[in-house]
């Protein structure tokens, strides 16, 4: 369905005995590139905030020529339980620069305690269910 600048699929689970929460980037579809182009070379940057900061950073690799890349690719960050009720999470889906530029964001998502409907009900579903990967759609704002 065409919505805005499209869409991303991911799953996150919570395994507390590790202190380990663990993003599965699944794939994305119907990126909208800037400019006119029809396609571009995406790839997925997680960010984990903490008051509003960006405490650490893992990116996916970089799929050629798509619209709807799939990545299937698991970001595994160090938590502290007690930090899981004020950290975020920045999915952002971002297009590579062939010629060595700044790469160009797409669109993004924030998921945690702070975000709203969809993605904070992703949140919660983590949460309520720990250690069990929950996999949702989220559309791409910017």
């Amino acid at each position: 369905k065409g919505v805005g600048y499209g869409e991303i699929m991911f799953s996150l689970s919570y395994l507390p005995t590790a202190e380990r929460l663990t993003v599965v980037v699944v794939k994305a579809r119907s990126l909208q590139w800037l400019g006119d182009k029809t396609t571009g070379d995406p790839f997925v940057k997680v960010y984990v905030l903490q008051n509003g900061k960006k405490v650490m950073k893992k990116k996916t690799s970089v799929k050629k020529d798509s619209r709807s890349p799939v990545f299937n690719e698991a970001m595994i960050f160090s938590v502290p339980a007690p930090a899981l009720h004020n950290i975020q999470l920045r999915v952002t889906v971002a297009e590579h620069s062939s010629d060595g530029g700044q790469a160009r964001s797409v669109g993004h998502v924030i998921v945690g305690t702070q975000a709203t409907g969809k993605a904070l009900s992703h949140w919660n579903q983590m949460m309520s269910a720990l250690r069990k990967p929950i996999g949702m759609w989220h559309p791409l704002r910017r």
